[in-house]
């Protein structure tokens, strides 16, 4: 059985928790890092030396890194679905999943930490207000690519729309200022009617 481990509310663990969810794998996930600890178990660090989550055992096979994990559940258990088979239409996926690492989180994480994560009194209020503001900004390069297209790869929900849904969940559950992207709301919007991810992404935030 696949086994999974991660605390459900780490966004990196709702990437793998989505996908699981989508394709109905039988699996077991095990409450892991921050508050429940174990990751620096001689057992933990022998699957992954990295000491992160998630990390899953599918047999003989042992992941880490979030976006690795989901291209492999999706090539292994759902090619031609979630797994482009077109090499032209999964690269738009890999870009658009390597674009959420390198873009969006770094302007996520501050407004994230700083506003659920810290007391008021500790805030760098000008470095969220700052990153709300190129957040905002890089959402408009998803929403102008969302103009003509239901998902971020085409026509159907793949890779793409995963690493990117979990952030865009936070993203609108956060009290910040939120500026009209009517095609990147049309999107989440059709996420959330998929009850994988309201179940393992549209959690309470903390």
């Amino acid at each position: 059985m696949l086994t999974i481990w991660g605390r459900n509310n780490s966004i990196n663990v709702q990437k793998v928790m989505w996908t699981v969810g989508e394709l109905g794998l039988a699996h077991e996930r095990f409450d892991a890092g921050r508050q429940y600890g174990g990751l620096s178990t001689p057992e933990f660090l022998a699957m992954n030396p990295n000491g992160l989550v998630p990390t899953i055992v599918d047999g003989d096979t042992v992941m880490w890194e979030s976006n690795a994990i989901v291209r492999y559940l999706a090539a292994k258990y759902d090619a031609g679905g979630l797994w482009p088979k077109d090499p032209d239409v999964r690269c738009q996926g890999d870009k658009w999943m390597d674009w959420m690492v390198t873009v969006i989180i770094p302007q996520l994480i501050p407004v994230f930490v700083g506003l659920i994560r810290t007391s008021p009194e500790e805030r760098d209020n000008d470095a969220i207000t700052a990153s709300i503001k190129a957040m905002s900004e890089s959402w408009e390069i998803l929403n102008a690519h969302l103009s003509n297209q239901p998902f971020v790869a085409g026509d159907s929900l793949t890779i793409a729309d995963i690493p990117l849904g979990c952030a865009c969940h936070r993203y609108y559950a956060m009290d910040i200022p939120h500026p009209t992207h009517a095609n990147l709301e049309s999107w989440y919007e059709r996420l959330q009617e998929r009850s994988a991810y309201r179940e393992h992404v549209m959690i309470e935030l903390s």
